[in-house]
């Protein structure tokens, strides 16, 4: 019998750590690596559909595999308060435990969902990915294209490897989590990037999530020291009002001003065409709206070189211009020892590699 897809993904599994079992019920467990919480029978699949109770009641998760390796500018995860102009070796794997209409990954995420999704992925041990972070000179190691939450196992086992040889390590995450998934990462994780697609409980449910765990894995997150940037696909006619913007920057706020807020541009994509892309000044409308909430550092993105300055890194003291930027691109950066060289006000964010400052 010819391979499917499904049986090739499951040859590409272990036993996952990530579960609670259900006292007297068979086998059954409950997995815990997203806000799901999938309780599964034996036999039976996730949301995510790469998560999975065997037939012997164990637990199968993803591993030794990637559906792509592209060496990125960090900026382009996005993290902009993160080792400015160095290089992260991003991988991915297959699988989401959304369904976004709009997913700018829906290639990889969307597999055993959508039959135009991608099928390919190549056999891969973190020691190789760690060897070609290495090899293409990357300074951070991070996890993305899909949802890395429901990966955590696999992620894990690369990042402890990365961490070996003194290599940073990240994830790119709808933010989705449990505290069990949280409390796994954190001695592995360093940065940890999360999407606030809306601030509505009924919208979050038709991309297939729960608001509520959005909000506290966001919360959770800061407080257990990731370093922690959010951001907002603003996309014409769903999230872009006054009120909605408001909304998520206050709630951001209310974890803390210094972190970080993106507001990116939106482009017609996958099942989402129905719709122009975001113009400029409706970006630049949420980043007005972002520092009136209090936040220190918002951006603008997707659109380079047609936002202003609101790409850059400022003091929010005195004003100067610490890191320039041009998109993914670092023009200058005038950082000293993670400070304002002006008026000496610290900068929040992970700005040096085991304590040494990373050089323009």
């Amino acid at each position: 019998m010819k391979p499917t897809t499904q049986t090739l993904l499951d040859d590409n599994t272990r036993p996952g750590e990530l579960f609670l079992p259900l006292k007297n019920k068979n086998g059954s467990l409950v997995c815990t690596a997203c806000g799901h919480r999938c309780q599964l029978r034996p036999g039976q699949r996730g949301v995510c559909k790469v998560r999975y109770n065997d037939k012997d009641g164990v637990l199968r998760v993803p591993f030794n595999y990637a559906a792509g390796i592209h060496n990125d500018p960090i900026e382009k995860k996005p993290f902009f308060h993160a080792l400015p102009g160095t290089q992260a070796m991003s991988f991915g794997m297959l699988g989401c435990d959304f369904r976004c209409a709009y997913c700018q990954n829906w290639f990889t995420s969307q597999t055993l969902r959508d039959d135009a999704a991608t099928l390919h992925f190549d056999s891969i041990t973190a020691q190789g990915l760690c060897d070609l972070a290495e090899q293409q000179g990357s300074q951070t190691v991070v996890s993305t294209y899909n949802e890395p939450l429901i990966t955590s196992e696999w992620a894990v086992e690369v990042f402890k490897e990365a961490k070996s040889r003194g290599l940073v390590t990240g994830y790119v995450s709808n933010g989705h989590g449990t505290p069990e998934v949280l409390e796994y990462v954190q001695p592995w994780v360093d940065l940890f990037k999360i999407d606030l697609k809306c601030f509505d409980r009924k919208k979050y449910l038709k991309l297939g999530g729960n608001f509520e765990e959005v909000l506290e894995t966001i919360r959770q997150v800061y407080a257990m020291g990731f370093w922690t940037e959010i951001v907002t696909l603003v996309v014409p006619d769903y999230n872009d009002s006054d009120e909605e913007l408001t909304q998520m920057a206050e709630f951001v706020a209310s974890v803390s001003e210094d972190i970080p807020w993106h507001v990116t541009g939106f482009h017609p994509l996958y099942k989402m065409n129905d719709r122009e892309s975001t113009p400029v000044e409706t970006l630049l409308r949420a980043r007005t709206i972002g520092v009136k909430a209090g936040l220190q550092f918002v951006y603008s993105g997707n659109r380079p070189g047609n936002v202003g300055d609101t790409e850059n890194t400022m003091c929010p003291r005195c004003g100067k211009t610490l890191i320039e930027r041009y998109g993914f691109q670092v023009l200058a950066n005038t950082l000293e020892n993670g400070a304002c060289p002006d008026c000496r006000k610290p900068i929040p964010g992970k700005w040096a590699v085991n304590g040494n400052p990373v050089s323009e």
